[in-house]
């Protein structure tokens, strides 16, 4: 909301300045963004004397002036046509910038020198005329800014409303919270009325079919007006507001929404079919042109003023082109309403559209200052644009507003509060917000607030204004005394954050990603048609498509970032992401929220490529997984192709089994994935089911002695298919009831054109330990045979 603080000291009179009267306001939970000065460019424009007139020498059209702002003379050149000896005029000097963004210095213009500029106002931005210099008047005081020479002198003070306060959307709605701050009586402004045409009832009716969404219609008619331009001073009030004058009527209506908090719609009379009004909702479908020119489709629940034949206005919201004021205007119906604030804001938001009445009426304006709006709007317009007014209102009001009465215990506000006011300091502040009080006894008030004030519905809502208006530096700064208790340990978020530790220490960084996502990002994965991951909850009132539903993957998201990163030249990533999913159950439960673990790498394996130019591979994100792994002390982990998602490169990923569950997948994605994202470049991934791995965990550390004897090592190359899987040997391996068998590992692939089309050599190296004694080669050889005639009979393979 902008504020103009001079239009604000016409309703009440304070002698404090804009900026103390922003932070009384900012300290009363009004909070004043900032405050500025509204004619800044006019502190370097100062009135100044012309004393001379002489004829440029090298330009017949310019002319040199000799000016005096009565401290010193300065050369101008000037061509505006009115220039003259004698006369007080508008000078711009050096250092000035007016509001068309030029810059005034000191210039040669065809040879002489100009020290500034005489201005016209509307170079000044204070008027449209600019057939010459804006003569001033000729005791107005030299050598002082303009502002304060004009006494136009103003502060815009921009005031950030709650939602709950829409009464302060208005100039009179600020000036009574002022004037309640400084103990002040508010001036509202007189109205009177000459009702000289036919009575109302006889020339326009007005039917609501909908009381629910408009409560209350009221309209008078004002015959024989002249469609013209605003007088300057509803012009500047309304500039100062940022609302550009279109005409004398249509202004009116828009100062008095300013001034009063109400808006108001001026509809040409004889363009209202039947001269009649009715407040209907649309049919569905039904399209109807608003004032901006743009074609809206209108639905059930859209309320709509209309004629005796169609719509004319969105009610609340937007006039339509069919029934707004022109020049040929002669009689016009002004309409003044209340209508449902959750109606408007439901049919603002479904249409995108939103104006300066749709703001107001959403936050819900008094019920009872609708017909002193429209007496207000009526006198203006009889003021600036003349006419006869019909006799009397039409005001339909078929569910009356009834304001609250509510009861306030002084003990308990001041318990609230931990405060000691009294039932008189508390009886004083609410008065001065104009509510109704009546003293009860000394711990009871009995109160109705204003019907302006719809926000205030309980005695807790009296206790805020009682802070507010007596002061918050008044209500002491205390701690309750509670007895504080240890919580218990949650294992599982303490091994959540250990986790992430583990993640920062190999190098990764921690990404936050929204839970919503797009239905699109998900039907990228290549999932099956069946798969539950396809079915995510829906939002209800989704930001946008891109955050529709709730994610059942972090996948998307983690895809997402990689490719922001990417197109920012930022290739060589490790990351990382420990978030919920959202798993649906059913129609009418709520989702499984369980947590998974996403790392991704991209790029170099560092982001040095002098000391490591090679990329991430395999390798990489499988260490990570191992150090994971030993992080919840699990030590058998099956690698197999079985199960693999639909997401992941069948050849370079295997999925991850604990004790025959499934706990993640690791390896490559899917090129296709990828491409599907828009990313050129080869992501390896490990997704892990977190749940199933808390489930999982070892819950204790075990220690063995370091062995004292040495190790024996024996290697085993074998000759395989290329599609043969390697852990099968491994897992064979580690199964093994064989008491000197510690550890096997693989150590080199290798193919060639010897070995043969679609074959592959493995390397594998036992390590051999006896833990009471050194081994033998005897007997190490004859262990070492053994094992390796088990590995060629069972997997049918053959020896490098």
């Amino acid at each position: 909301m902008r504020l103009s603080f001079r239009w604000l000291r016409a309703y009440v009179e304070i002698d404090a300045t804009a900026h103390e009267v922003a932070d009384r306001l900012t300290m009363a939970g009004l909070e004043v963004e900032g405050v500025y000065d509204r004619f800044p460019h006019l502190k370097k424009v100062v009135p100044a004397k012309i004393l001379r007139v002489m004829n440029h020498p090298s330009a017949d059209r310019l002319k040199l002036c000799r000016c005096t702002d009565g401290n010193r003379e300065y050369g101008i050149v000037c061509g505006a046509p009115n220039v003259r000896e004698g006369i007080t005029v508008p000078l711009a000097l050096p250092g000035a910038k007016l509001p068309s963004g030029i810059r005034i210095g000191e210039a040669l213009i065809r040879g002489e020198k100009s020290e500034g500029m005489l201005a016209s106002q509307k170079e000044l931005g204070l008027g449209e005329d600019a057939s010459g210099l804006w003569i001033l008047p000729d005791d107005i005081p030299l050598g002082i800014p303009l502002d304060r020479a004009l006494d136009i002198e103003d502060w815009i003070l921009e005031i950030s409303v709650t939602p709950n306060r829409g009464d302060c959307l208005s100039v009179i709605g600020l000036a009574r919270e002022v004037a309640a701050l400084y103990g002040k009586k508010v001036r509202y402004p007189e109205i009177s009325l000459s009702e000289e045409g036919p009575p109302v009832e006889q020339v326009a009716r007005v039917d609501i079919e909908d009381p629910e969404k408009c409560p209350r219609y009221t309209a008078r008619v004002l015959f024989d007006v002249t469609i013209g331009p605003s007088p300057r001073w509803m012009v500047d009030r309304l500039e100062s507001a940022g609302i550009r004058s279109i005409n004398n009527v249509v202004d009116v209506t828009n100062y008095v929404m300013l001034e009063m908090g109400q808006p108001l719609h001026a509809f040409d009379y004889d363009r209202l079919a039947e001269h009649r009004i009715v407040v209907r909702c649309a049919r569905s479908g039904e399209v109807f042109r608003t004032l901006d020119g743009q074609d809206r489709i209108l639905f059930d629940d859209t309320l709509m003023i209309c004629d005796g034949r169609g719509p004319v206005a969105i009610g609340g919201i937007m006039g339509g082109e069919n029934s707004e004021i022109t020049s040929e205007t002669r009689h016009v119906l002004i309409e003044s309403a209340w209508f449902n604030p959750l109606s408007i804001r439901r049919t603002s938001k479904k249409l995108r559209l939103s104006s300066e009445s749709s703001y107001r009426f959403e936050r819900s304006v008094d019920p009872e200052g609708v017909v002193k709006a429209l007496d207000r709007a009526a006198q203006l317009m009889m003021e600036t644009a003349g006419g006869r007014l019909a006799r009397g209102i039409i005001d339909v009001y078929p569910r009356p507003h009834r304001r609250p009465v509510l009861h306030l215990r002084v003990d308990r506000t001041n318990r609230y509060l931990g405060t000691s006011f009294s039932v008189e300091e508390m009886e004083s502040a609410l008065k001065r917000l104009e509510m109704e009080v009546d003293k009860i006894d000394g711990n009871n008030l009995r109160v109705i607030p204003p019907s302006y004030r719809q926000d205030v519905t309980r005695e807790v809502d009296l206790t805020e204004e009682i802070a507010r208006i007596i002061g918050y530096d008044r209500v002491p700064t205390k701690h309750p005394g509670t007895t504080v208790m240890p919580r218990e340990e949650d294992t599982h978020l303490r091994l959540r954050e250990e986790l992430k530790d583990l993640c920062r220490g190999m190098g990764l960084t921690e990404i936050l990603t929204f839970s919503f996502i797009s239905q699109s990002s998900l039907g990228k994965l290549r999932l099956p048609e069946r798969d539950v991951r396809l079915r995510p909850i829906k939002l209800m009132n989704p930001l946008s498509e891109e955050q529709a539903v709730m994610r059942t993957s972090l996948i998307p998201n983690m895809l997402e970032t990689i490719r922001f990163n990417l197109d920012r030249q930022n290739e060589s990533l490790r990351l990382f992401e420990l978030s919920k999913v959202f798993i649906p159950k059913g129609t009418d439960q709520l989702p499984q929220e369980d947590f998974q673990l996403v790392v991704a790498l991209t790029g170099l394996r560092t982001d040095d490529p002098l000391y490591d130019p090679n990329p991430a591979d395999y390798a990489d994100i499988k260490g990570i997984c191992e150090n994971i792994m030993d992080f919840f002390r699990i030590p058998e982990v099956k690698y197999s192709k079985d199960e693999l998602p639909p997401y992941m490169d069948p050849v370079k990923a295997a999925s991850l089994f604990v004790k025959g569950e499934y706990v993640g997948t690791v390896g490559k994605i899917h090129p296709l994935v990828v491409e599907a994202f828009d990313i050129a470049v080869p992501v390896w991934l490990l997704e892990l089911d977190f749940e199933k791995l808390f489930r999982m965990r070892g819950l204790s550390l075990s220690f063995r002695p370091l062995p004292k004897y040495p190790f024996v090592p024996r290697d085993l190359a074998v000759v395989a298919d290329e599609d043969f899987p390697v852990q099968e040997i491994l897992d064979y391996l580690n199964n093994l009831e064989e008491p000197l068998l510690e550890k096997v590992f693989i150590f080199d692939i290798f193919r060639s054109k010897q070995l043969g089309e679609g074959k592959k050599s493995v390397a594998y190296r036992i390590i051999y330990r006896h833990p009471e004694r050194s081994l033998t080669d005897e007997e190490v050889n004859e262990l070492h045979g053994r094992i390796v005639q088990k590995i060629l009979e069972t997997f049918d393979l053959r020896l490098r």
